[in-house]
Parts: structure tokens; sequence; C-alpha cells
């Protein structure tokens, strides 16, 4: 059952990841992308220590679990690569565009309404720090529900992640 933006909020504490999680989302990654899919536990560790403040969480108040989350990296760039995956250091802190990574949400919190919330949340931030642009990359059967929720599909991507075909969505935030 979809609940509101206000239910989410009441259940659910959105901020940046903190160090202290960084297991928590390791295993969530594993949990909820197949591995050839799935960043890699030593790069995720990477990213959470360089950009932990692109990492936002949502954290289930009664538990205190990580039952979600949204990373991304920061960039000038305007196209979507492969490399964004690999390589933490390509986030520039004063890039105005974020190259989105991963939204995970654990299955016992999934057909809430929690991915979208933390979507929502996400844009909210970003557009507090000028950010222009959202880009991600998707599968074919993830399209619609990016788009409910504001993104563009801009077509099969030049990605091969994973060895498979992936879609290149945005959403503009000026």
């Amino acid at each position: 059952m979809k609940r509101s933006s206000e239910e989410m909020r009441q259940q659910f504490e959105f901020r940046d990841i903190r160090q202290e999680e960084m297991e928590q989302a390791v295993k969530i990654e594993g949990i909820c992308f197949p591995p050839n899919e799935a960043c890699t536990p030593k790069m995720m560790r990477e990213r959470i220590v360089t950009v932990p403040e692109l990492f936002l969480v949502a954290v289930d108040k009664q538990t205190g679990k990580v039952a979600g989350f949204l990373n991304g990296i920061a960039t000038k760039e305007e196209k979507f690569r492969d490399e964004f995956f690999l390589d933490a250091d390509l986030h520039d802190c004063d890039g105005g565009n974020i190259m989105l990574l991963g939204l995970d949400v654990l299955p016992e919190y999934r057909g809430q309404g929690l991915a979208t919330e933390i979507v929502n949340q996400y844009i909210s931030r970003e557009r507090l720090k000028n950010r222009k642009v959202l880009f991600l990359t998707c599968l074919d059967n993830k399209v619609k529900m990016y788009e409910k929720m504001g993104f563009k599909n801009l077509g099969i991507s030049d990605s091969t992640w994973g060895g498979e075909e992936w879609y290149d969505m945005s959403y503009t935030l000026v």
C-alpha cells in the first residue's frame, strides 16, 4: 500500500549516510542488485567515504535500520558513463550535475512508495544546492517507474554496465 509523503517522513529519517552504516549499505546493495549490476563492496565503501553528502538514506525510526538509499556523484559532465560506477574520485564537488549510481530499497519496504520518497527527498536536497540535472541509467523494466517520478527517457544508453542494455534518464532541477 502506497503511503503519503507525510507518512513516510513519520516512519523514516531521511539524511546523509553515516560511516557506521557503511556495512548495512554494502549488504543492501548485494540484496537489491544481481552480482553483475551491483556495486562492489570496495567501491561502495569508497563512495561512502568520498561523498557521504551525496548518499541519502531512509532509516526506519522504529528499528534504526537503513531501509533504502540513493547515491550519486557530482560532475560537470552531462552524459552518463560507466566510469562513474568505478571511480569515486570522479566526484567534483562543484559539479552542477549528479550522476545517480543506485536506488536501493530492501524487499520488506517495497510497494509502499519509499523509492519515490527517497528520490523526492534527494531532488529537494540537490535543488537547494543549486544542482542542475540528475542523470541515471536504468533497465527497461524501470523506465516507467522513473518517468512517474518526473525523469525524462533519453533513450538507449551507451552504458554496458553488467552486460545489460540501459536507458539514460534525466531530471532537470532548474
